[in-house]
């Protein structure tokens, strides 16, 4: 044990690491932390980034005493765009043009200049529906389902494992009881489907290849599949040129996947469409107090 050594540190996770990764690198720059026992206090999914607090020596031992910490998060959604995963690393799914997102379907496949009233208009129509979304169907005491790619556990296993043996019609989908202490729409963007298709490939590209026998099933997060939906969606034409991405920040109870919020963002619109989440990064951990809307503690 190294005298006066810290209860814990906060690393700062990277798109692509894993929280072990991550550990393990910190670990590989500190040879003081040689022998030394580390454990996450909270996991962050491949395609997640940011706060990470890591328990060190014996205060590992008290990791059940972190489980229950609140979160912050900024996400963005894409819409239109969905997946089985509820991320880019998913196999896709599109929409044909609807009137949830009109000017992404017809006004954005023009210069915005050629119209900007009736696109100003448009994006105008679709914040206050995001913006009503998040204040009243997505805020507060919710049950939401656990991701179909998640290490939730059914009848002694992954739920991921489930989904990829491809037997879910054998099993309920698990449901979380959480409370979203606030959902914010902070802005809302536009990006091509050649940007969309391009920067989907580089955040699937971080993840280091995968090629344990253990995890064959996975073949490697499906990637050849995911790249080539991706390839599928560059080269289809019928496909809005432009995408809608809304920008939020989430204050939430423990255990909240923003992957789920993201594809119920879409569900909620009307009428529906595909979506997932294409950032999430965490920005805080500790108590958040809900009466007085602010962090009492926080791990930093």
């Amino acid at each position: 044990m190294i005298p006066n050594m810290e209860k814990y540190i906060i690393l700062d996770k990277q798109v692509g690491e894993t929280p072990l990764a991550c550990l393990e690198s910190y670990r590989a720059q500190h040879p003081e932390l040689v022998g030394i026992a580390m454990t996450y206090a909270g996991r962050l999914d491949p395609m997640a980034s940011g706060t990470l607090l890591v328990l060190l020596g014996d205060e590992c031992k008290n990791q059940t005493e972190y489980h229950n910490l609140d979160k912050e998060y900024e996400f963005s959604v894409l819409l239109g765009i969905g997946s089985d995963s509820h991320d880019v690393l998913g196999r896709l799914q599109t929409a044909p043009a609807s009137p949830a997102l009109p000017s992404t379907h017809t006004l954005l496949a023009r210069p915005s200049q050629t119209h900007p009233r009736t696109v100003t208009t448009a994006l105008s129509e679709l914040q206050e529906k995001l913006q009503l979304i998040s204040d009243e169907d997505l805020t507060g005491n919710i049950e939401l389902p656990y991701p179909h790619f998640s290490a939730k556990t059914v009848q002694g296993k992954p739920l991921h494992m489930w989904t990829l043996e491809n037997r879910l019609d054998e099993i309920e989908i698990p449901t979380k009881q959480s409370i979203i202490y606030s959902l914010t729409l902070d802005s809302i963007e536009t990006k091509s489907r050649a940007e969309v298709c391009r920067e989907a490939r580089t955040k699937i590209n971080t993840i280091p290849e995968v090629t344990e026998d253990t995890k064959t099933l996975g073949n490697d997060f499906r990637r050849v599949d995911v790249r080539q939906d991706w390839e599928n969606i560059l080269s289809d034409n019928s496909l809005p040129e432009h995408y809608y991405i809304a920008h939020f920040t989430c204050n939430a109870s423990s255990g909240t996947y923003m992957r789920t919020l993201a594809h119920l963002i879409g569900q909620r619109l009307t009428p529906s469409v595909p979506s997932l989440a294409w950032r999430i990064h965490r920005t805080k951990i500790g108590v958040f107090d809900d009466i007085n809307h602010n962090w009492k503690k926080q791990y930093n």
